[in-house]
Formats: C-alpha cells, structure tokens, sequence
C-alpha cells in the first residue's frame, strides 16, 4: 500500500471514529441508500449506531459507518418532526444547488496527472476556496457522486482516473445510456402494438422500431444463446409482458413470422437460396458438361440395360436406379448410383456449399435441396431417357435367390433410365411384371440373410403429410413394408454394404458406419408388434462413424457405408469420392480429412433430422387442432407419475394420457382416447380417455 493511502485510510478510519464521537442529536448527516443520497438528522447515539429521522419522515436505524457524511445542526428538531423533515428538505435543496456549481471535467483535467488521492476538505477548497462549510463538503461529495465517470471515492476522498479509464468508462456509459433508450422506447412501442388489432408491416416502421423487432426476434428465436437475451427481457419485463411467447403473435402481426413460420429455419440459420458464387458456378457448369461421347470416355457404356426408378411421387432427384438381368445360370443385379462426382469437383464453391447445408431437408411444406435444382434434378439426375455419368454395381446372384452375392464389380458407367415409376406404380405391378417381382424377391432374400445374421429389423409405419394442390394439408399412413419400399431400402442397403467392402479391401478410409449390439431384444426376425418395434427402437445403440470398417449389428453386417444418395446428402457425395479414387477417377480424401468431414457434419445433420421431425410434427399436431372430440387408437408404451406414455398409432405421435381413476392400465394396452385440444405452435396434445 502506497503512503498516500495508509494516509487515506488512517485518515478514513480516524474520521470515522470521530463522528461517531461528536455527533450528537439534532446533528445532520447522510447516507447512501439505493444508489440515492439521503440527508437526515440524528435522533440517538447508541452503541455505535444511529438513529435517524430523514428528509422523507422515516425513522431508521444504521451503523454510523454507513454515514457518507456528518455536518451541520438541524435547528427545528426540538420543534418538532414536521418542522425537522421541512428544515432537512431545505438544507436538501440548498445542497443540491451547490452542486450544480461542481465542475466535476475541468477539476479532473488539472488534478489527473497527479494520480493521488485527495481528500474531502481539500476538494472542498478546491471547488468553493472561500466557503468551506457542511453544505459545500456535502455539496462536493454529492456532484462527484453523481459523476463517476472522472474520480473514484469514498466517504473522505477522491482519486482521479486516468484518461485511459475515463475513455473506457465514457464508452460504458454512453452504451448503458443508449440500453436505457432502447428499452425505453421498445418497452412503449410494444405496449402500443399489442394494444391494437394491427401493426405496420415491417417495411413501414421506423429505424428505432425495426431494431426493437430484431432484438426481440433473436432472443424469440436464439432463446438463452442470443446476443440480446439481457436487454430483450427488459423489455418485456419493462412492457409489463409476462413471457415470451407473446411475441410471435406480435411478429405474424407486424408481418415479420408467417401464421406458421417455421422458426427452427431461422434457429439452425438455414437458408432456402444459394450464394451467388454458386448461382454463377452453376450457370458456367450447366453449359459445359460433357454429353453424348464426351461423356462415354473411361466409362463403361450400360444405356442399353433397361433401368428402373422407383420413387415417392413428387420425386425429381433420382439418384439411384436398378436393373437386373436373367443369365440363365445366375441373375445380374444393377445398382446404378449418379455420379455426382462427375459434375461436381471437389473444392468447389457449389462443393463447399453443399457440405454446408450436409443434407437435402424435406418437410410437408418446404424442400431445401443440398445441391442447386439444375444439378438435383437436371445434370445429376438420373431422368428417364438421358444419359447420364454413374457408378454401377454389377451384382451376381445365384439362381434361385438365396441373398447370398456370388460376385460384384463396382465401375464408372454411362447409363440411361427407361422407366420411372412411383412407389405405388411399383406395388401394381409387382405380379405381373417380371424385373420388379425378382427385384422383390432379390429384396426378400437379402433382408432374410441380414435377419439370420442377426440384424435388428425395425418396421414402423410413415406419416406423409402434404399439401394438395388446393393447399389442404393431407395425412395418410404408408406402409414401408410394401414390396417396392422393401425392395428399394434392401437393394440399397446391399450396395452401400458391397461399396464398403469394396473400400475396406482396397485399404481406403470412408465415413464407415457402425453399431454396437442393442441394450436388449425385444424379438427377432419380423415377429415384433407395433408396440415391440417403437420400443424396440429406444433400445437401439448409437451408431457411430468412424474412417475403418466396423460391424453394423442393427443391420447384421461386416461393414456399412452410405453411398447411394449422393445429390441428398454429403457423407454420401464424400464417400462416393472415395469409390471414384479407387477407380482412378479422382485423388483420394486422407484419413485425417475424412475424420474432419465426420466432425464438420455431424451436428448440421443432427439439426436436420430434428428439423424435419419438429416439422412433421407441427403439421400432425395443425392437423388435429380442428379435430377436437375426434376418438383415436392408441397404445399405452409405459406408466409415469401421473399419466401414461401413449402412442396414436394412426399418426405415429406419442402423447401422455392422465390417469383416470379406477383405470389401470398396463404396456401394450390397446385404448380409445379422445383428442381434447391440439396446439402446434405451442407443441401440445391433450386426450382423454374415451
């Protein structure tokens, strides 16, 4: 401690001492109190402590180390207590007027050089060199105090900052001053807007407005990660706003959300269109691709095999097609997958891009496409009747189909689609078609050999959940056991198997995928109820990515990559890479890049998929807003507290349903409920027992 402080603090600790010692009643004095100076006047002396009456006639009682000050009398106190607190009143506005003569800058401009602390007589003399009475210590005490921005103090000195600080300090407050502003002005201009039944559009507000929208649109949108968090609950707190949610309401009024804004796109930052950079790569690539010829070098040409497309309906990215050929003695199965490698050079800025968005997002309302539509569903599209780059597997099976694979050959192709038919096209034809009823049987067989060698086939229904083309929102139940579902998901499953052998025995790393035995089987092969495959998937072990071959115990499987849908998704693209290194096309990814792939798109694919089941959801749940008395088939999955954990089978949704007395119920009990109320914005779901 510097001389001038054990000065300060003995000088501090003796003046202390001393006012507890003279005061006496009728002595006046102050103190600080919710960042507010108080004058009052002494009543007791007791033990250390004061009692005091105070200008605002309140008795209280403090340690008289809480006095900022002592001086003066108050003359009227034997007179009694209205004639004390008016004569305190007066020695308050006298004290205040003297500190409007306090130039607290040009006294900080002579004194900051010296960097020493100075005490309260000096600076009285400093301020008022002929007048040094109680009112002009109390006076200069009272101006530094409500200027901080030059000295710091305490109850018997004053220590100048350095012009350093005071820049710092000046910037702290002028932003606590324009927070202050802020949250003035938003707290009013909400209070208004909630008051009537419509608000300006966004477009038409003013500068301050619009920055008020955005402050309370991140912290809607980022909650606790927002920028604005503090200030925005200010706000709210200030316009007398119990909570948050108020605040969509307010946005769809003012034109900012719409009635169904999908706020996890703003959330995970999420853009529907692409930069410029890759609109401009995409217009110079589309007009320089190889075609006819051109695109037949290095590839073996398979256009006269007759492929198949089997899809959703609204598909228009055909990334993977089929063929297969009766050989006599053996079948020969094609799985052609389009070579988006081709078209696309890695590096690139529509590459880079597309490792961004990680995968195609498909919602009832909205598809977000990975890759730019000319490429998705024009250049690398495998449409029927063009030619088109690919990497083919030409599977041998053994005839009759065992699921066993005699041979394979994975080679860079040129091939052409002659059909393109939908999911329900397929089904139609299954019996009476030759290629799609082997396609299934192939199918079948290979499912069968997975199960036997102990995969853990998980079969539930899908929600598809679309707009008509009157915009009505339509629900219906698909089931994904229909032999062209079955037959697409196998046949892909088997090539993403082969093209992980394929890399594995070539020594090439790839984002293998693997899965670790499930916590327990609830039953094996295909025997499981609905209730024993939803519960059966909580069980599941995480799969776990990783550049070397593993076992995929879910699938029953050596080694597993995914490689078959390159225009949707990214670990897909970068593992077909890797396919066209190992035939020469390209140089291979390192395993350290193909680690780095993992960790870059392993959190944007898990905002994906919880962006799409939040999205499902919300539209299942819109759904049932108008359908309030509807009865539903439901099954109970597992008692809790207070309810039971319930699944409606005829959406595939789980709610709680609560206990109602008498009734006991136990897993896998089949109920009737009754939906009492709906709420996608609010992601609620209410049902009674019916």
């Amino acid at each position: 401690m510097s001389i001038a402080a054990e000065c300060l603090a003995a000088l501090t600790f003796n003046s202390r001492v001393g006012i507890i010692a003279a005061m006496k009643s009728g002595t006046v004095v102050e103190f600080i109190d919710r960042q507010k100076i108080t004058c009052a006047v002494v009543e007791e002396v007791k033990d250390r402590r004061v009692r005091l009456l105070t200008e605002n006639n309140r008795e209280v009682n403090l340690s008289a180390g809480r006095l900022s000050h002592k001086g003066g009398r108050c003359p009227d106190l034997a007179l009694g207590r209205d004639r004390a607190v008016a004569a305190l009143n007066e020695i308050v506005r006298r004290r205040k007027a003297l500190a409007g003569d306090v130039d607290i800058r040009q006294l900080w401009e002579v004194l900051n050089t010296e960097q020493e602390w100075i005490d309260l007589a000096t600076m009285t003399e400093f301020c008022f060199p002929n007048n040094r009475s109680a009112d002009h210590e109390a006076a200069v005490f009272r101006a530094f105090f409500d200027n901080r921005r030059y000295f710091k103090y305490n109850q018997n000195g004053f220590f100048p900052y350095t012009a350093r600080q005071v820049e710092d300090k000046s910037a702290r407050e002028e932003e606590a001053a324009r927070r202050d502003r802020i949250i003035l002005g938003a707290a009013r201009w909400l209070q208004q807007v909630l008051a009537t039944s419509a608000g300006r559009t966004f477009a038409q507000m003013t500068e301050d407005e619009r920055l008020y929208v955005e402050i309370l649109k991140s912290y809607y949108i980022f909650e606790g990660q927002s920028e604005h968090q503090d200030l925005a609950k200010k706000i709210l707190k200030k316009a007398g706003a119990k909570s948050p949610d108020i605040l969509f309401g307010l946005f769809v009024k003012l034109g900012v959300f719409s009635e169904d804004e999908n706020v996890d796109l703003r959330r995970y930052e999420i853009t529907v269109d692409f930069p410029a950079a890759v609109v401009e790569e995409v217009g110079a690539l589309t007009g320089v691709l190889p075609d006819g010829v051109d695109l037949l070098r290095g590839r073996r040409d398979l256009s006269d095999l007759a492929l198949i497309t089997i899809d959703g309906q609204g598909t228009r990215d055909f990334d993977d097609a089929l063929s297969i050929e009766d050989r006599g003695d053996h079948y020969r199965l094609g799985i052609h997958i389009a070579d988006v490698g081709e078209v696309i050079r890695k590096g690139s800025a529509i590459d880079v891009e597309a490792l961004r968005r990680a995968s195609s997002i498909y919602m009832p309302d909205l598809k977000i496409p990975m890759l730019p539509v000319p490429l998705a569903e024009d250049c690398c599209s495998l449409r029927i009747g063009e030619l088109r780059p690919a990497i083919s597997l030409l599977i041998k099976l053994p005839k009759p189909v065992s699921g066993r694979v005699v041979d394979y050959e994975i080679t860079p192709s040129c091939v052409r689609v002659q059909r393109q038919l939908s999911y329900f096209d397929a089904n139609q034809m299954c019996t009476d078609d030759d290629e799609i009823a082997v396609l299934a049987e192939i199918g079948a067989a290979f499912r069968q050999k997975r199960l036997d060698d102990g995969a853990v086939q998980i079969s539930l229904p899908d929600i598809n959940v679309w707009f008509d083309e009157q915009g009505r929102l339509t629900v219906n139940r698909v089931n994904r056991e229909s032999p062209s579902r079955m037959l697409v998901a196998e046949l892909m499953i088997m090539a993403n198997w082969l093209m992980a052998r394929f890399l594995a025995e070539r020594g090439l790393p790839a984002i293998f995928r693997s899965q670790p035995e499930p916590r327990e089987r609830l039953y094996r092969g295909m025997q499981g109820t609905l209730f024993q495959n939803w519960m059966q998937r909580r069980l599941l072990s995480r799969f776990v990515l990783g550049p070397a071959p593993e076992r995929h115990s879910g699938l029953g499987l050596d080694a597993y990559v995914t490689a078959t849908s390159p225009i949707r998704k990214s670990f897909d693209l970068v593992t077909q890479r890797q396919i066209r290194a190992a035939l020469g096309l390209e140089t291979p990814y390192t395993a350290e890049e193909i680690e780095r792939f993992i960790q870059v798109l392993e959190m944007p694919m898990g905002q994906v998929g919880r962006l799409q089941y939040r999205r499902l959801r919300y539209w299942l749940l819109k759904h049932l807003e108008g359908r309030a008395g509807e009865r539903l088939e439901a099954i109970v999955l597992y008692k809790k507290r207070s309810a039971y954990q319930i699944l409606l089978t005829d959406y595939m949704l789980e709610c709680a349903l609560p206990i109602a007395g008498g009734c006991d119920l136990k897993a896998e009990d089949l109920v009737r409920v009754t939906v009492q109320q709906a709420s996608a914005r609010k992601d609620r779901l209410a049902v009674f027992m019916a």
